[in-house]
């Protein structure tokens, strides 16, 4: 031991108890959960206001990921590279955004789950819908805080026009917690938006006439309501969803015919598995299966024996495969910087608090902007 050092002893349980909570918070707050605000984790915020630093809008050039990257990475988001590119390319899969935030050009995997490109390779810009998660940001609307290493100011919330986190949902496992919240249809959510804030008082029963079921970015049927109805009511639910299928007849054969499938299922593993279940005379009546999908859509073909009966084949597909999946719904979200678990109408009423302070803040700017001029002339 040098000179003037001296050992402190520590009890190692205190010290492993204190460690675990700094990081479980570290992760709660700061990796894993979106804001209610803006449905943002700090690594999509960081990537969008990289962008938008950057000046890559909806409507200019395309720019290298590894561009953006960089920006985040040197500027915002001390973390790999990979963490950064990840969820940047999540940004602009259709298969699994709603509504995408993020505009690619290049190989951006697949919903049989190919990986993408090397972010040397691929192109991106900003969607629409980004800009107006970004809009008025220039004009004090929201709060700024220090980078990692002290020298730039980052946003800690985007002022988003668009209530992203019921629009495009959120995912995310953090320590003791985890959250899973279904996308909706803009629409739907705008409309239910505007009936709560014409009544604040107004039920969820009533709120659903607008909001009416998750809407995934894969299509499906959701069958049964019960599980939509608790999500709604409580935060938490089991939604079944199934693939949307039809019996046709191709040359001459009956066919069972799938043109869209259950959210986060990967369609090339779902394919193989039906037919290793096949082969194993799990599922009868299955003469062979072809996927048929280009860029126009998706179409699955199973071609049936000639003594099969389409409705059992279809049932059993449903019961033993990935065509039928639930989706466990958990809407945990940051709340004034603490995990809540929140229903359909406080995930409207916390957005709508939000654009209030935004549209204030706004007008206070503008309005001193104004005083300065009206002094100057």
């Amino acid at each position: 031991m040098a000179d003037g050092e001296k050992l402190i002893p520590i009890n190692i349980e205190e010290q492993m108890k204190s460690a675990y909570i700094d990081y479980s918070m570290s992760v709660i707050v700061s990796r894993a959960l979106p804001d209610v605000r803006d449905g943002l984790k700090p690594v999509h915020r960081r990537v969008l206001f990289g962008m938008h630093e950057l000046g890559i809008k909806a409507t200019g050039a395309y720019k290298k990921s590894a561009r953006i990257v960089g920006e985040v990475l040197g500027k915002y988001h001390p973390h790999g590279d990979t963490s950064v590119y990840d969820s940047m390319v999540r940004m602009a899969q259709d298969w699994n955004v709603r509504y995408l935030m993020v505009d690619g050009q290049g190989n951006f995997g697949s919903v049989d789950g190919d990986s993408p490109a090397a972010m040397r390779y691929t192109e991106v810009r900003m969607q629409k819908i980004s800009e107006e998660m970004l809009s008025d940001i220039e004009k004090d609307t929201v709060d700024h805080k220090l980078n990692f290493d002290d020298t730039l100011q980052e946003p800690t919330v985007l002022p988003t026009r668009i209530p992203n986190l019921l629009v495009n949902g959120a995912s995310g496992i953090a320590v003791g917690m985890a959250t899973n919240m279904a996308p909706h249809n803009l629409t739907e959510v705008i409309n239910g938006t505007v009936a709560y804030i014409d009544n604040r008082d107004i039920e969820i029963d009533e709120l659903m006439q607008h909001i009416s079921a998750p809407d995934f970015p894969t299509g499906g049927i959701i069958y049964g309501y019960d599980g939509v109805r608790d999500a709604f009511h409580t935060g938490r639910g089991r939604i079944v969803m199934r693939a949307k299928a039809t019996i046709e007849e191709v040359k001459g054969r009956e066919c069972i015919v799938v043109t869209e499938i259950p959210y986060q299922v990967n369609k090339a593993e779902m394919i193989k598995k039906t037919a290793d279940l096949v082969n194993d005379k799990k599922i009868d009546g299955i003469s062979s299966i072809r996927d048929e999908s280009d860029r126009k859509g998706m179409r699955i073909v199973y071609v049936l024996k000639r003594d099969a009966v389409p409705n059992i084949v279809l049932n059993k597909l449903f019961k033993y495969t990935p065509l039928q999946t639930s989706f466990s719904v958990n809407n945990i979200a940051l709340v004034k910087g603490r995990p809540e678990q929140l229903n359909l109408k406080q995930l409207i009423h916390y957005f709508v608090e939000h654009r209030h302070e935004v549209v204030v803040r706004r007008t206070e700017y503008e309005l001193k902007k104004a005083e300065a001029r009206a002094h100057i002339l």
